[in-house]
C-alpha cells in the first residue's frame, strides 16, 4: 500500500527562488573563506593567500574574479609603485556576513555535538 503523500507546510518559493540565489553565490568553494576573511576588512590577494591556508592561488583567482563579477567584493588598484590590489567587501558582500556567522555558529554546535558523543 503506498503511503499518502502530506501537503508541505513551508511557504511556497517564488518563481525565482531567494535562497537558490543566495546559494549560487555561497555554495563556490572556499567563497564562504574568502568572505569570511575580507568583513575584517580590505585585504591583498597574499593577505588573502596567507589568510586561507590550502586555497592554491589560481583558485583563489577564480573566486576573486566571480564574486567581483556578482557584484560581491570590489577590486580596486592602489596608485602605488609598484601598483597593489586590494579587495573588500561590497555592500551585498556585507549582507552575505551574517549568514555566514549563522553558519559558523552552528558548526559550533556541531563539534560541541559531535565531541560530546565520541
Amino acid at each position: 500500500m503506498a503511503l499518502k503523500i502530506t501537503r508541505n507546510k513551508a511557504a511556497p518559493l517564488p518563481e525565482t527562488c531567494p535562497l537558490s540565489e543566495c546559494m549560487a553565490i555561497l555554495g563556490g568553494a572556499w567563497t564562504p573563506n574568502v568572505i569570511w576573511y575580507l568583513s575584517g576588512g580590505a585585504r591583498r590577494f597574499n593577505e588573502l593567500k596567507t589568510d586561507i591556508p590550502g586555497i592554491s592561488a589560481k583558485m583563489l583567482t577564480t573566486r576573486l574574479r566571480e564574486l567581483e563579477d556578482k557584484g560581491v567584493i570590489l577590486r580596486e588598484v592602489r596608485p602605488t609603485s609598484p601598483p597593489s590590489v586590494e579587495y573588500s567587501l561590497t555592500d551585498l558582500g556585507q549582507d552575505l556576513v551574517p549568514a555566514i556567522e549563522a553558519i559558523v555558529a552552528v558548526g559550533h554546535r556541531l563539534k560541541k555535538r559531535d565531541g560530546a558523543t565520541a
